[in-house]
């Protein structure tokens, strides 16, 4: 299963490397179904790392959840790349960080 270019554009887009997508989100931005059930797990918060907390959107502002059924947009921007064309394994050796396996990825993808 693959998505259009554009599509895998704007999708790849939206990826910055922190974020777990709810299954819905996926199903909304049309994430292939096949694509969320392959990439779809359950993550756990870590309390003692700020950048492991798992939060959502809450109409109070945001509350941090213990557990979360989601994709990671750093799996989901991996895939795009593949089908994108770019060797992402050759990425990922100079990417010290979820977020800089993403802008790198972007970047091989934007820049040609």
């Amino acid at each position: 299963m693959s998505v259009s270019y554009d599509r895998a554009l704007a999708l790849l887009d939206e990826c910055n490397g922190d974020d777990l997508w709810s299954v819905d989100h996926c199903q909304l931005r049309r994430v292939p179904q096949e694509w969320i059930d392959e990439l779809a797990d359950a993550f756990e918060t870590s309390y003692r790392f700020r950048d492991q907390t798992i939060s959502v959107p809450d109409p109070a502002g945001r509350r941090v959840v213990n557990q979360y059924h989601g994709v990671r947009d750093v799996d989901l921007a991996v895939k795009l790349g593949r089908q994108l064309g770019v060797n992402v394994e050759s990425i990922q050796s100079i990417s010290l960080t979820r977020q800089s396996l993403v802008r790198n990825i972007k970047d091989a993808v934007f820049e040609g």
